[in-house]
C-alpha cells in the first residue's frame, strides 16, 4: 500500500545508492549501521530491573504478571545493561524491527544492546528500525537459526541507513507519534469491538441452549446453580447420556496415505487419509492441544489421538449438541487443568450436567443460532479486513515518513 496521496512530496530529491530506500530528499544522508551504533556489552548490576523485549511494547521491565520465560533462580550476574534510548535486537528470534528501551535495566545476553555513537533522534531511529523497507533489508543479511533468524551487530552494522537532519528527525518523530496513534486509537476500538461480538456470540449460545427460543415458556429449576432455570419441558441429564466420547486414534504422518477421508486434530481439520476410523456426522474436540473447541464433521473421518470424538449422541441433533458443547467450553478448560499436564478426561466431562431440549426443538435452536454466528462472523471478518487495512495504512506512513517519501515538516502535530 503507498503512501496517502494528501501528503506532499520534498521538492529536491537524490538517488540515495540504496536499493530498498531509493531517492530521498537532497538534503538527508545516509551512513552505516556500525557508524551509527556501538555494540554494547557492559554487565548490569544483578538488582537492576530485569527487561523484557516484545514487538508490541519494545523494551521494557518484566510486568509481575507475565509469563516468566527464565527461571528466578539463574544467574543474571551476566546480564548486559540497557539504558533508556538503546536499541536491542534479539539473537534468537528476529521477527522484524528492531526495539527500543525506554528504560534502564538487565537482560540476557541472549540479546545484542545497540547503543547511539552520535547524535540522533531516537523516536526518529525507532520508526525507521521497524519500517518496511529495513526490516525486509535485515532479513536478506540473516541467518536462519532453529524457528528464528540470527542477527549479529556485524549485519546491522553493515547496512545503511538514511540520516535526516536532526531538526527533521525530530519533526518526522512528531509526526508518526501523532498518526499512528490515532491508527492506533482506531484498531483498539475495533479490536475492542470484536471482543464484544464474540463475547456476545457466547452470550447468545448460552442463552439458546439453557433458556430455548421463547421468552414465554414456562420455567423451572434445573436443580444446577449454573445452569439456573431452563424450559419446564426440558430434560437434565449428565453429557454422557446426550453425547458419548472417545479417545481419538494415533496415525503418524508416514503411513497416512492419499484418499479424501479428513483428518481431525484438536484444532480442526489437518490433512486427508485413504481411511476412516469414525462415522459422521461427529463432533470432535481436544483432548490435549486446543482445548474447549468444538468441530461438527458431517462426513466419515479420522479423529487423531489428541481428540475425544463423539460415538453416540441419542438421536440429538448434532448441530444444537455442539451448541450445547460450545457453552461448557470453560468447564472442559477447568477440568484440562486438574493434572501436572493439561488434557480432557472424559470421565471428567461426561458427568457435567446439561439441559437437553425435545428435538423438534433442538433444531429450531440449532437454525437459530446458525444464522446468528453467521451474522456475528461476517461482521467480525469486516472488521478484520478494517484492522488490515488501518495496519497497512500504518506500515506505509510510517515507511514513506522515515524515507522521505513525504514532507511531514509542516504537518500540524
Amino acid at each position: 500500500m503507498s503512501a496517502p496521496a494528501e501528503y506532499k512530496a520534498y521538492p529536491i530529491y537524490q538517488d540515495s545508492g540504496i536499493e530498498w530506500f531509493g531517492a530521498i530528499p537532497q538534503a538527508w544522508d545516509t551512513s552505516l549501521g556500525k557508524w551509527l551504533f556501538e555494540e554494547i556489552a557492559d554487565r548490569g548490576h544483578v538488582n537492576e530491573p530485569l527487561l523484557s523485549v516484545t514487538q508490541a511494547t519494545g523494551v521494557l521491565p518484566r510486568d509481575a504478571s507475565e509469563i516468566q520465560v527464565w527461571n528466578p533462580g539463574e544467574d543474571v550476574s551476566g546480564y548486559k545493561l540497557v539504558l533508556p534510548d538503546d536499541f536491542v535486537i534479539s539473537l534468537r528470534s528476529f521477527q522484524g524491527g528492531i526495539e527500543h528501551s525506554a528504560c534502564r535495566g538487565i537482560i540476557s545476553p541472549a540479546y545484542t544492546v545497540l547503543r547511539p555513537t552520535q547524535e540522533i533522534n531516537p523516536g526518529y531511529f525507532r520508526y525507521l528500525l521497524k519500517s518496511g523497507p529495513v526490516i525486509s533489508a535485515l532479513n536478506a543479511v540473516t541467518t536462519g537459526i532453529r524457528q528464528g533468524k540470527n542477527i549479529s551487530f556485524d549485519n546491522f552494522g553493515s547496512l545503511p541507513y538514511i540520516v535526516p537532519p536532526r531538526q527533521e528527525q525530530r519533526a518526522i518523530a512528531k509526526f508518526l507519534d501523532s498518526e499512528t496513534g490515532k491508527i492506533d486509537g482506531l484498531v483498539a476500538k475495533k479490536k475492542r469491538l470484536i471482543e464484544l461480538l464474540q463475547e456476545k456470540r457466547t452470550a447468545l449460545i448460552k442463552e439458546a441452549v439453557t433458556k430455548g427460543l421463547d421468552p414465554k415458556v414456562e420455567m423451572k429449576d434445573s436443580g444446577v446453580e449454573w445452569l439456573g432455570e431452563i424450559p419446564a419441558h426440558w430434560g437434565v441429564v449428565r453429557l454422557k447420556r446426550a453425547v458419548l466420547f472417545q479417545r481419538g486414534h494415533d496415525l503418524p504422518s508416514e503411513v497416512r496415505e492419499a484418499g479424501s477421508v479428513p483428518i481431525i486434530s484438536s484444532a480442526g481439520p489437518l490433512a486427508t487419509h485413504s481411511e476412516a476410523r469414525a462415522r459422521g456426522p461427529g463432533i470432535v474436540t481436544g483432548r490435549y492441544g486446543t482445548i474447549g473447541k468444538f468441530h461438527l464433521v458431517e462426513e466419515d473421518y479420522w479423529p487423531l489421538n489428541t481428540t475425544l470424538y463423539s460415538i453416540e449422541m441419542y438421536a440429538n441433533e448434532p448441530r444444537y449438541l455442539t451448541y450445547v458443547l460450545t457453552s461448557l467450553s470453560d468447564l472442559f478448560l477447568m477440568y484440562s487443568l486438574k493434572s501436572a499436564v493439561p488434557g480432557v478426561d472424559r470421565n471428567d466431562i461426561h458427568t457435567i450436567p446439561v439441559a437437553i431440549a425435545p428435538l423438534e426443538e433442538q433444531q429450531r435452536i440449532a437454525v437459530y443460532l446458525d444464522d446468528r454466528m453467521a451474522e456475528i462472523s461476517a461482521l467480525i471478518v469486516r472488521i478484520e479486513d478494517a484492522v488490515h487495512t488501518l495496519n497497512e495504512l500504518r506500515s506505509a506512513l510510517v515507511s514513506s515518513a522515515v524515507t522521505g517519501k513525504i514532507d511531514v515538516r509542516e504537518e500540524p502535530a
